[in-house]
């Protein structure tokens, strides 16, 4: 396997991984409640839900995982940022498969046409 492939390979798989974290949709809300740019507590986030704060904090996890947010320390407090770099990752990896698939889908049309 060249270095390419090792590259995309372990792309794909890191695209995967951020997938499935924005999977869930308490995490899918979270970062929702994120996307502001202000930095949230726990209890921010917990708000307005019916998800507890073990739960929220166990979410928080996953998505820290993953890169799409961090947390810092604020006194005795966590406050958690979106970090959209992976997001927009997904992003470029979807328009790429779109233009794979509208090359595909163009193809086909010109073969069924001929």
């Amino acid at each position: 396997m060249s270095r390419r492939e090792a590259a995309r390979e372990l792309n794909s798989e890191r695209h995967a991984q951020v997938f499935a974290a924005l999977g869930d949709a308490t995490r899918l809300s979270i970062v929702t409640k994120l996307l502001g740019g202000k930095p949230r507590s726990i209890s921010q986030l917990t708000e307005g839900t019916r998800v507890t704060r073990q739960a929220v904090t166990k979410h928080l996890r996953v998505l820290e995982n993953v890169g799409v947010v961090h947390s810092m320390k604020q006194g005795r407090e966590s406050l958690y940022e979106l970090d959209a770099k992976p997001i927009e990752g997904l992003r470029e990896y979807l328009a790429v498969i779109s233009a794979q698939w509208d090359r595909a889908l163009g193809d086909l049309k010109s073969l069924l046409e001929d």
